[in-house]
């Protein structure tokens, strides 16, 4: 297999998801933030603890961290375009 159609392939599998993150597409990047905020919770209810949970990522930083890999899979991508031609 061509090294370019891979980084392209692996490129865009990167950017796609990254890319839905970094704009908050449907809310994704708010209901990532509440999941993890409810797994905490059910985490602690198991232990037996009746405290409130601790601060799990937010969505700001989901967003940032799907900007790097929209990025990052953008970079991947061109990099297997250039290789293409």
């Amino acid at each position: 297999m061509d090294i370019g159609i891979f980084l392209l392939t692996l490129g865009l599998a990167g950017a796609v998801p990254g890319g839905w993150l970094a704009l908050n597409v449907r809310g994704s990047a708010a209901s990532l933030a509440r999941w993890g905020n409810r797994n905490a919770e059910m985490r602690m209810q198991a232990r037996g603890e009746l405290g409130p949970p601790q601060r799990q990522l937010s969505a700001g930083l989901y967003r940032f961290l799907g900007t790097a890999m929209a990025l990052a899979g953008s970079v991947l991508a061109l990099a297997g375009l250039a290789a293409l031609t």
